[in-house]
């Protein structure tokens, strides 16, 4: 078995589909324009069209449920690096695993070795860690399938008896649909 990875509305998704357990994700975004946004006293980030992938954790009150909830719309008061990039980017995909693990720093290296996924800003949401980079970027949609699958095979095969033991039975992707 394999950890999960999902697809729904995004304004349903902390209410119907995700639970509150802790897990790691990765949000899909899309950013339409150029643009230079301010990560508060981090830097400066050029948001150049295309899509961004960001891998995080939830490990507090709430889980995956309430921290993708943060996420999925942009805050006026921002915390997480992540925060500030919502700003300027459609939250279009949620990738995630329910899993006291922490695989954010698997993932970010799967993501970081993906041909034409580069590092647009280094440090981003990794300054808890050694990873160069919790945030890639690609100028063209990627295969999320063949990511996804990725994503699975870099984890021990032990992942697939917590995931039994949780309920996963796959990994799950969400879709936010226009609304």
């Amino acid at each position: 078995m394999s950890p999960r990875v999902s697809s729904v509305a995004a304004r349903l998704l902390s209410d119907t589909y995700l639970q509150a357990q802790p897990g790691t994700y990765i949000l899909v975004l899309a950013a339409r324009t150029h643009t230079v946004v301010r990560i508060g006293r981090f830097g400066v980030l050029d948001v150049q069209p295309g899509w961004y992938f960001y891998v995080g954790s939830a490990r507090g009150p709430g889980g995956v449920r309430a921290r993708v909830a943060h996420h999925q719309v942009p805050t006026l008061r921002p915390h997480w690096h992540m925060d500030y990039l919502r700003t300027v980017t459609r939250l279009e995909a949620v990738w995630y695993i329910y899993d006291s693990v922490h695989w954010e720093h698997v993932w970010a290296e799967v993501l970081g070795q993906w041909p034409g996924v580069s590092v647009p800003l280094p440090g981003f949401g990794a300054s808890d860690c050694a990873c160069p980079s919790h945030l890639y970027f690609a100028p063209r949609r990627l295969a999320g399938r063949a990511i996804r699958h990725e994503l699975q095979h870099a984890m021990p095969s032990y992942i697939g008896e917590t995931a039994a033991r949780s309920g996963c039975s796959r990994a799950h992707a969400t879709r936010p649909q226009k609304g």
